[in-house]
This record gives C-alpha cells, sequence and structure tokens, in this order.
C-alpha cells in the first residue's frame, strides 16, 4: 500500500483539479517546511538569527528531501506532525545552524501559519475559476437577455421569466462568493504566539519588540499581521469556513437549475459534453452539475465542524484545533473541485430557446393567468373576473384548448386584445432591465 498524496478514488467532484494539488500532502508539508523557513528568515532580518542561517534553512526547506510517509507515521507520537518535521528539518540544516531550526515557536505556530499558507494558494485558485465562471455567465444572460420560459415555483409553471435572468441571477451569486473569498484571502494572517501565546521564548532570544518580530514574520510568509496570536481565537478559521461554505453553496444553486432544466422531459439547457453510462448507452448525464451540487450538500456540515471547534478552551485546546485539519483541507478541496467544475458547466451550457418558448404552452396559456387577472378585473369588476377565468382554467385543462380560444368565445371580452393578453412573451415584466442591472456589476 502507497501513503501521500490521495488518488480521490472517491472524490471526482477535486480529482485532478488545482485544488488537489494545492492541499496535497506534499503541498501541506511545503507549507509546514515554508513556515519554518520564513521564521528563521524574520529572525535573521531583525538581527536575531546570522543571515547564513537563514539561507541554509531556505535551502533545507524543499519538501523533495523529506519523507512525507515517515512523517505522518510520526506525527502520531505528538498528535501533529510538526514536531516529527522539525526533527528532520533539524537534522538537514546540520549542527552550525540547527538551533534556528523553530526557535521560539511551537509546534501551532507552525501549523497554523502553514494551514493559513494553503489556504491562500487554494483561495488563488478558486478565484481564478470564479472569474472564468462570471465570465461565461454574463455571456449567457446577455445573449439570452429576452429569451422567454418558464418561471418555476414549487417545482411548476408559474409566470414567464427569462433564461437571461436567470443566468445573470447565477452570475450575481459567483459574485458574492468571489468577493466574500477576496475578503478572507486578503485577511489571511500568520501566527505567531509561542508557547501560550505570549511569545515569551522569543525574548529569551533577544526580541525585544515581538511585534517587530510578528510583522517580520508576516511579511516573510505573505500573510497579515494578526493583532493577537490566535490559538484560540479562531476567526480566521471561522471566516475561512463561511466563506467557503457560501461559495458552495452559490455554485450549488446554478447547478440544481442545470440538473432540473436537463431532465429529458424538459431539456432546456444541456452540458456541452455529457458524461456516459456504463449501462445505457445513450445517456449524456449532466456530470459537471452533479459533482458541484455534490460538494454543495457536503459543504455546510465540514464548515459546521470548523464552527463547533471555536470552542476552544485555555491556551491550547485537546481535540477542538486538531478536529479542523481534515474538514478544512476537504472544505478547501470541494470547493476547488466545484469551482473548476463550474466554470467548465457555464463554458460549455448549452442553452434551447426553442424548447423553452414551447414550453411556455404546455399549460394552454394558464402561465398569463397572474396577467390576465389583473388586466380583466377593471373591465369585469373583480369577482367577475375571477370567476370568468377559474372556469375557463379549468376548461382549457379539461378540454386541452388554448386559454386564448376559451377566453375569445365570451361576448364581455370582444373589446380586448386578448393574443397581446395570453402571449407569454409579452409577460416578462421587468426582466430585461434586472438582467442590464446585474451586468453592470463588475
Amino acid at each position: 500500500m502507497t501513503f501521500g498524496d490521495p488518488e480521490a478514488l472517491l472524490a471526482p467532484g477535486w480529482a485532478g483539479s488545482p485544488a488537489s494539488a494545492a492541499t496535497s500532502d506534499t503541498a501541506y508539508l511545503q507549507g509546514l517546511l515554508d513556515a519554518e523557513a520564513a521564521l528563521t528568515r524574520a529572525q535573521a532580518s531583525l538581527g536575531l538569527a546570522p543571515a547564513e542561517a537563514a539561507d541554509v534553512v531556505d535551502a533545507a526547506a524543499d519538501v523533495s528531501g523529506f519523507d512525507v510517509r515517515a512523517i505522518a507515521l510520526r506525527a502520531r507520537g505528538g498528535g501533529n506532525p510538526v514536531i516529527p518535521l522539525v526533527a528532520d528539518l533539524t537534522a538537514a540544516v546540520g549542527e552550525e545552524y540547527g538551533a534556528y531550526v523553530h526557535r521560539g515557536a511551537t509546534s501551532q505556530d507552525i501549523m497554523d501559519s502553514a494551514t493559513m499558507l494553503v489556504a491562500a494558494r487554494t483561495l488563488d485558485l478558486v478565484l481564478g475559476d470564479l472569474d472564468r465562471t462570471e465570465r461565461a455567465l454574463a455571456r449567457l444572460a446577455a445573449e439570452h437577455r429576452d429569451t422567454v420560459m418558464p418561471g418555476r415555483t414549487l417545482t411548476q409553471h408559474a409566470v414567464p421569466t427569462t433564461f437571461g435572468l436567470k443566468a445573470a441571477g447565477w452570475r450575481s451569486l459567483v459574485l458574492d462568493a468571489r468577493d466574500r473569498v477576496s475578503a478572507v484571502r486578503g485577511s489571511l494572517p500568520a501566527q505567531l504566539g509561542g508557547a501560550a501565546g505570549t511569545l515569551a521564548a522569543f525574548s529569551v532570544f533577544g526580541a525585544e519588540d515581538t511585534r517587530a518580530l510578528t510583522a517580520a514574520y508576516a511579511r516573510e510568509l505573505g500573510l497579515t499581521e494578526p493583532v493577537l496570536p490566535w490559538h484560540t481565537l479562531r476567526t480566521p478559521i471561522g471566516d475561512l469556513a463561511g466563506a467557503l461554505a457560501f461559495t458552495a453553496g452559490a455554485l450549488g444553486k446554478a447547478a440544481v437549475d442545470v440538473l432540473t432544466l436537463a431532465r429529458t422531459e424538459i431539456a432546456e439547457l444541456a452540458e456541452g459534453t455529457g458524461g456516459g453510462s456504463s449501462a445505457m448507452p445513450h445517456k449524456a448525464n449532466p456530470v459537471r452539475a452533479t459533482l458541484v451540487a455534490a460538494g454543495a450538500r457536503r459543504a455546510p456540515q465540514l464548515a459546521a465542524t470548523l464552527y463547533g471547534a471555536m470552542t476552544a478552551e485555555d491556551e491550547r485546546p485537546a481535540g477542538a484545533w486538531h478536529a479542523e485539519w481534515e474538514p478544512l483541507r476537504d472544505l478547501l478541496r470541494l470547493v476547488g473541485g466545484a469551482a473548476r467544475d463550474t466554470a467548465e458547466l457555464a463554458e460549455g451550457l448549452r442553452v434551447n430557446a426553442d424548447v423553452m418558448r414551447e414550453h411556455l404552452g404546455l399549460t394552454h396559456g394558464l402561465i398569463v393567468s397572474e396577467r390576465l387577472a389583473a388586466s380583466l378585473a377593471p373591465v369585469l369588476g373583480r369577482a367577475r373576473a375571477k370567476e370568468l377565468l377559474t372556469a375557463t382554467a379549468k376548461r382549457a385543462v379539461a378540454e386541452n384548448r388554448p386559454l386564448l380560444e376559451l377566453l375569445g368565445e365570451e361576448p364581455e371580452l370582444k373589446d380586448l386584445d386578448l393574443a397581446d393578453l395570453t402571449d407569454p412573451t409579452r409577460y416578462t415584466g421587468s426582466a430585461g432591465a434586472l438582467t442590464d442591472r446585474a451586468l453592470e456589476r463588475r
């Protein structure tokens, strides 16, 4: 049996995605090494360590020189992978400068800082795919600004809408997700607190201004400087959880709409390249949408675990901190995979406008009953209009006849332009204007 980066046999939603590589065991180990090297560089920049020590640690902090499997197995001894990693990195650096590895830090400093690095690198990939998705949806919304289709509420035809407005709505959610992810990405902090969050050991090693050291460490990592050590103040993890879960839900909304509208009996949408079936050669399944929807269903529970871990006792909790690692990585992977799949879905989506138009007539014209009720009330009186429309609607269904034809038989309505009143394409309200407004957002 091999051990290390997962092959994702049961995780097609993120298998092979950029996020998969960015969150692998190898990538995480490199993040830990980067955090260690940055700490030595930060101390060297303030004269707390020789410049040569920073150079040697930097050179040694290359994941290719470390055994991921061995470190993972030895991590059981202390409950985290930093302890065996520090031993191996110190040995790799050598006796002359080994004392400057991990000096003053605690395992959580390195683990949390590496987690922020892994998150930052993954979120950059997610943001790239969200940009792709936004552009594709903007194109669809503009192209189909006036493509009329049935609006559906509680699974049934309601009133007409446009596909442009639907696509603009998806895009709006993607932009909301982008804004949240961007905000979190820009605020990811370094972690430096020492054994219990007091930075005490660093003063022993000559750091008179520990804030300067924290700031230097954050600069070396490319992360923000925290106001306080956040060993048990888990706002960064909570913010990550929220942004990622929201993004999964935002992408999931588009996915479930596609799944509904791509059903054989609806066929208003189709994926550009559907997936096959092992048993039915004729099928072209909406696989991208399926995988995104699956991720959206898992994400809230992963985020819930991370929120639950915020109740972290003392200056380092027994279990709460440890409970974060796997669900956070899973959440990064799920969202990274969903962002990739949604971008591919949006870029290849096929819109069957003729089918949408045809479906407007499935209810024999009843899809515009709201408009008729409002229009006939001033002519017939509210009570009579309701009575007439109720009776005519029942006849339209029972006799399988168009509502326009039945209303045309009513003498009371002879002076009305019934063709216009019953035309679904003439009853889309402000859909076009709303689409235009949505597309103004950048």
